[in-house]
């Protein structure tokens, strides 16, 4: 939520809550701050890739961001690999518990196999 300062009657200074960000009043914000070429979706964009880096799962952001097709959330998935990492990780282990006879050999491994058997 975005909040701005304010002066009630007494001079007493308020927090705002922004309920409604205008085009004029967003352009007139980033000239102010001497922001160029910033759009208000890139804060929505920001938004998601932090919670995808914090670890929010893709199916959790799309009900938090609202989004009804679930292939706009997955674009953010690049940003969280980690969840790639435990399951290349079982098919690793698995590799190096097979036993030598199952795994995979190369037509050179059978030639060199043969000719130390003969």
């Amino acid at each position: 939520m975005f909040a701005y300062p304010r002066r009630d009657a007494n001079g007493d200074l308020l927090w705002s809550p922004v309920s409604k960000a205008g085009e004029r009043a967003w352009r007139k914000a980033l000239k102010r701050t001497g922001i160029e070429q910033f759009r208000w979706h890139d804060l929505r964009h920001t938004w998601a890739s932090w919670h995808v880096q914090s670890g929010t799962p893709l199916h959790v952001l799309q009900e938090l961001g609202g989004w009804s097709d679930f292939a706009m959330v997955r674009k953010y998935a690049h940003l969280a690999p980690e969840h790639l990492a435990e399951h290349a990780a079982r098919i690793e282990s698995g590799i190096r518990s097979v036993p030598h006879s199952f795994r995979h050999t190369t037509s050179a491994d059978k030639k060199k196999a043969a000719t130390h058997d003969a």
